[in-house]
């Protein structure tokens, strides 16, 4: 799987205007948790590359990318977790989950 890095304040704006267009993913992964491993893990196996036709995936390493991380939660007025999914439609979080609740089958059901 091909994902996106998120890995600036800028990105978040064309986050929130590609989301007009098309569902946005934003994993938020902490690369010292076994259980955000696992969910990343997880979610990747089971991702399907045609699955980029109707959702934009990022990913977030929250250690290297902070100050990002941060912004995202205030941005889209979510408490922050991680391991963490985000999907962004029309600017606004309109579903998220976190730790072992993150659910390939679950997300694509919000799109």
């Amino acid at each position: 799987m091909n994902w996106e890095k998120l890995e600036s304040l800028a990105q978040l704006e064309e986050i929130k205007k590609e989301s007009h267009d098309k569902s946005v993913l934003i994993f938020k992964h902490s690369t010292t948790c076994s259980i955000s491993s696992m969910a990343w893990d997880r979610l990747n196996r089971n991702w399907k590359e045609e699955d980029t036709i109707n959702i934009k995936p990022y990913y977030l390493d929250l250690h290297s990318y902070r100050e990002v991380s941060n912004k995202v939660a205030e941005e889209f007025d979510v408490v922050h977790q991680s391991p963490q999914v985000l999907l962004v439609q029309k600017g606004e979080v309109k579903y998220a989950n976190s730790h072992m609740g993150i659910n390939y089958k679950e997300i694509l059901s919000k799109v």
